[in-house]
């Protein structure tokens, strides 16, 4: 047991941080959430089926980091790192000079905030499919929601990013931003 156990653990680790980290908005907050959920995968291994054991320690690290939310009252900024680099660019040109890369930084931190603000359940569904890159069934999965759910929550939260982001970068409706 404890072969496959730290295989497991030290296979997910990086996973369940991440995570935790997208939707806690700090690294201390998920480095507490991780530790939280590896332990919780101790308690259960002898009757966690290896298969679904991935989408298990997500549903766990999704509960527990919405736990970690609850108590402290207040959402932080959400993302830190990971932004897709491509959709800086096509906000702001393919070759970045000295002002373009600032307007990219302006609108990275724009994105993170606009990512921390949009509200549950559309947030965990856009970032654990857009920066998780789950399939929808896996979102499903995780989050024990039926599939038509988990695609209007994404469709929603795409909607409402894109719109925020068109008003205060002045895209106008025939614009295209991939989100």
């Amino acid at each position: 047991m404890d072969e496959s156990f730290h295989q497991l653990a030290s296979e997910q680790q990086h996973r369940i941080f991440s995570l935790a980290r997208y939707l806690l908005g700090n690294a201390e907050d998920a480095a507490d959430v991780t530790q939280e959920v590896l332990l919780k995968l101790w308690q259960h291994w002898s009757e966690l089926d290896l298969e679904i054991a991935p989408a298990w320690l997500r549903k766990v690290t999704r509960n527990a980091s919405i736990d970690r939310i609850r108590q402290r009252k207040a959402y932080r900024s959400m993302v830190t790192e990971h932004i897709d680099p491509s959709a800086e660019e096509r906000a702001v040109g393919q070759q970045p000079g000295p002002a373009q890369s600032a307007a990219a930084a302006g609108f990275r931190r724009h994105l993170e905030s606009t990512l921390a603000e949009l509200p549950e359940p559309y947030r965990t569904a856009v970032v654990l499919r857009e920066i998780e890159e789950l399939k929808y069934e896996e979102i499903s999965s995780c989050l024990d929601l039926p599939l038509n759910t988990v695609r209007t929550h994404i469709h929603r939260g795409r909607r409402i990013l894109r719109q925020r982001l068109r008003e205060d970068y002045g895209y106008g409706e025939n614009d295209h931003l991939h989100l």
